[in-house]
């Protein structure tokens, strides 16, 4: 059984499974490089337009208890038998403002991003299929190494994770129009 790591896009997926991997000596799996490698975009990478029933028989092939998987898709093509830990990282939508516009997504990437983010789609859907597998971290405001030792903390001991909801506060100031489309 895998740890995993998923969240959406800019929530730090990839800097924390880096570290992670590090520290616990694991390989790590990274769902959308296996997807790219396998040719399962379907339009291209930018779309998330993959063929998952195809992505999980791929990763059923090649997951071990010596890894840590890594993307946004995790809840989508893992089975629970195959994951010991779903770490979900969630991230302010208003800090993933700038993390889109630095990597240049177009406006409605952006906010397709933003709106799931807000309405926590990966967390809800990790946690509908995972159950008490499933763990979230709000890395807003923490610096890497914080988040790596929650991550540990989580993984090793089931303890300390976060309750987030973006829709809340999103609500309270008065933004749904910001984070959605008329």
């Amino acid at each position: 059984m895998s740890i995993v790591i998923t969240g959406n896009p800019g929530v730090g997926k990839h800097t924390i499974t880096q570290k992670i991997a590090e520290k616990l000596e694991l390989s790590i799996i990274d769902i959308n490089n296996i997807a790219r490698d396998a040719g399962l975009f379907e339009k291209n990478e930018d779309t998330n337009d993959v063929d998952t029933v195809k992505l999980e028989k791929i990763l059923e092939q090649k997951i071990s208890e010596k890894n840590v998987i890594v993307g946004h898709l995790a809840p989508y093509v893992l089975d629970k038998i195959m994951v010991k830990t779903m770490i979900v990282l969630r991230r302010s939508p208003y800090d993933l403002i700038s993390v889109y516009k630095e990597r240049k997504y177009t406006d409605e990437k952006s906010r397709e991003n933003l709106g799931s983010e807000v309405l926590g789609i990966i967390a809800h859907d990790a946690m509908n299929k995972f159950q008490e597998k499933t763990f979230q971290i709000n890395t807003s405001g923490k610096s890497i190494q914080e988040v790596v030792e929650k991550v540990i903390t989580l993984i090793s001991s089931n303890i300390g994770s976060e309750e987030v909801d973006w829709l809340d506060l999103v609500t309270k100031n008065n933004d749904l129009k910001k984070f959605f489309s008329d």
